[in-house]
């Protein structure tokens, strides 16, 4: 078996399209969160007589809105890419998270690659390269067909000139 190790090509990485409907589909998915949240915190306060949570929901300020925004952003972008490399965007357009080598990457890089997200602007990033949460940790989204077209190609390859073991 050859010990050459795979190195993703630039051919696969998906397009600035693709990459601006997973933007647009993923934070329609937090904001639904959010919403969601809400209610049920809303419905918890009103069953369980907490007065103070209900008057915090009624009253909350913006900075608040705007933290509890992003902690459900960055806890959305964690579970969804660290368990399935993919977020809810990424399932529709066809695209996965993966590193250099083609393989998904661990859950550090998508904690860090998830918390770059807060960086502003970083949302529009990838219009002009790969995207500032992609270069700081070293993760690309490609098109998931291709990718594993590409890495059954690759590994057929390496497979010529060795010995088969019956």
């Amino acid at each position: 078996m050859s010990n050459s190790t795979y190195v993703l090509d630039d051919k696969l990485l998906a397009s600035t399209g693709q990459r601006f409907l997973n933007y647009i589909l993923d934070t329609a998915v937090v904001f639904v969160l959010v919403f969601c949240l809400g209610i049920f915190l809303a419905l918890l306060a009103t069953l369980l007589g907490l007065p103070g949570l209900l008057s915090w929901l009624e009253n909350i300020s913006t900075l608040e809105d705007r933290l509890l925004f992003i902690l459900i952003h960055i806890i959305y972008y964690v579970f969804t890419e660290g368990l399935f490399g993919r977020s809810v965007g990424k399932l529709i357009t066809g695209t996965v998270v993966v590193d250099e080598n083609g393989l998904k990457p661990t859950f550090d890089i998508i904690l860090k690659r998830s918390l770059c997200r807060i960086i502003p602007f970083d949302g529009l990033s990838f219009f002009g390269s790969r995207g500032w949460h992609d270069s700081l940790s070293d993760t690309y989204v490609v098109n998931k067909k291709d990718l594993e077209e590409e890495l059954k190609t690759f590994h057929e390859f390496n497979l010529i000139g060795t010995s088969e073991v019956i």
